[in-house]
């Protein structure tokens, strides 16, 4: 019943936004996302092995559903002064504080709304044929996301998003039915494609048509969740997106995609076939931390630079599960989470501020806006894996996993495309603080908009030298549900 709520509130909640007045209309996502996370928090007692029902609360599905609830948490609050003001690209290139229209802001707010329900739908899934028509869903309900602001780059941006990820679905619906192709026939059992029943018969699927599916599962699960060189739509979604968008994008949505790759590897796991998706997965893993190095690396949009970090880091998680390491790579996403969330709510901040999205046109910002300033320093010390925030520890993590496979040269090209992005970011992110101020007009920012980076933030350091036990569980759970603990 309560994988059921999850996603018939945010649901029931759109129609609600289009009859409310203006200030009960704004604070709705906000309360959506408190009595989501409410009933997230209460969700463990629901969690089930059961392969009936198509909605189930599972420990993988859980742990990527708290961060989902906690981003979009964050992302509420910072939407209360977003719609009073936010910047808007003008005709010379520079953003302006612009006020939405009534019509515009509900249209908004209810696609907020269904994103939410949508990337639930993921988690809670029971079903592969269910959970590829969630993921869908995720790319229907961002895509008017994306193009909020209507421009041409915006509009370039959000039909890039959608071709490209509709050829990675329908390669991922081909993935479908190879799996399905795999099982054995029987005249007296009817083909199930719920989780339970594929994990029941793994011993018996053919290895030929798994193996395809888990192809398919890869490159098209993979194109959402940003694997390189199926990434394209990624930079261009992030940087045309609200911040408050890209947060829940690179923090949550992308996720949903490595879940649906999670699914299909169990079923692998289970088959004996572990071998062949590990060199999948760190091949990918690897090419991505390189493409993403070469972006990073003199980048001159600070949005399109955490976007190529989120290639970078889903790299790192891939790289992580094909070296074995399932609890390290999940406890990766959930610091990616947090980090990357509070990196792009930040960056609104900087756009607020600025008016520019142009990294040699911000400078000063411990200056002009030194909370503004402090934040996005801490953010790219600690997205960038140095101590003693959380990514340090996991990437350190996977290095000492490396050496202790006997994977030298693995680990010594992780190691060097790690000092590389460090490099690069710190080059980019560093003089945006440094300096003098380049303009006098600087516009003031809503002290609320610093509240979730700033919480955001703390946890991600918190949890770099502390793991509370119910955390550590819920991490390792969902790592031994993949096999891979």
């Amino acid at each position: 019943m309560t994988a059921f709520l999850l996603v018939l509130i945010p649901l029931l909640s759109m129609p609600v936004a289009f009859v409310l007045p203006i200030r009960q209309r704004r604070i709705l996502p906000l309360a959506t996302a408190v009595i989501n996370l409410v009933l997230i928090i209460q969700a463990p007692k629901a969690i089930s092995g059961s392969n009936t029902s198509w909605l189930v609360i599972d420990a993988t599905g859980y742990l990527f559903m708290i961060l989902t609830a906690l981003l979009f948490l964050a992302a509420s609050v910072s939407l209360l002064p977003y719609l009073k003001t936010h910047a808007a690209p003008g005709q010379s290139g520079s953003f302006l504080p612009t006020r939405l229209r009534p019509s515009r802001e509900t249209v908004f707010i209810a696609n907020l709304l269904f994103f939410l329900a949508s990337m639930n739908m993921v988690c809670v899934s029971n079903n592969f044929g269910l959970l590829w028509i969630a993921i869908e869903m995720t790319t229907l309900s961002s895509a008017p996301l994306v193009y909020f602001h209507k421009s041409a780059s915006s509009l370039e941006a959000t039909w890039k998003y959608l071709l490209t990820c509709s050829i990675g679905i329908a390669l991922a619906l081909l993935g479908n039915f190879f799996l399905a192709s795999s099982m054995p026939y029987s005249a007296n059992h009817e083909l199930s494609l719920f989780f339970s029943d594929v994990l029941s018969q793994a011993g018996s699927l053919n290895h030929s048509w798994l193996a395809a599916a888990m192809i398919c599962f890869v490159v098209g699960y993979g194109t959402k969740m940003g694997l390189a060189p199926m990434h394209s739509w990624l930079p261009d979604a992030h940087s045309e997106s609200p911040a408050l968008v890209s947060a829940l994008m690179s923090g949550a949505l992308l996720n949903c995609a490595w879940l649906g790759i999670l699914r299909g590897y169990a079923v692998c796991v289970a088959a004996g076939q572990q071998s062949f998706v590990a060199h999948l997965f760190i091949g990918f893993g690897l090419f991505s931390m390189l493409f993403a190095a070469a972006f990073i690396v003199g980048q001159r949009d600070y949005k399109r630079l955490l976007a190529y970090s989120s290639v970078e880091n889903m790299g790192i998680i891939a790289l992580a599960t094909g070296l074995g390491g399932g609890y390290v790579a999940m406890l990766h996403t959930v610091y990616h989470s947090l980090t990357k969330g509070m990196l792009f709510l930040t960056s609104g901040r900087i756009l607020e501020h600025t008016g520019t999205k142009k990294t040699a046109s911000v400078r000063g910002l411990i200056i002009s806006s030194p909370l503004t300033g402090l934040l996005w320093l801490l953010g790219i010390i600690a997205i960038t894996g140095a101590p003693p925030f959380g990514p340090f520890f996991s990437e350190f993590m996977i290095f000492n996993l490396g050496l202790q496979a006997g994977h030298y040269w693995i680990t010594a090209a992780y190691a060097v495309l790690l000092t590389t992005i460090f490099a690069g970011f710190f080059a980019v992110g560093l003089p945006m603080v440094q300096g003098e101020p380049l303009s006098k007009s600087l516009k003031p920012v809503s002290l609320i908009s610093a509240l979730p980076p700033l919480i955001l933030l703390i946890s991600v350091a918190i949890l770099g030298v502390w793991l509370p036990a119910p955390i550590k569980q819920s991490i390792e759970a969902a790592a031994r549900q993949v096999g891979i603990l």
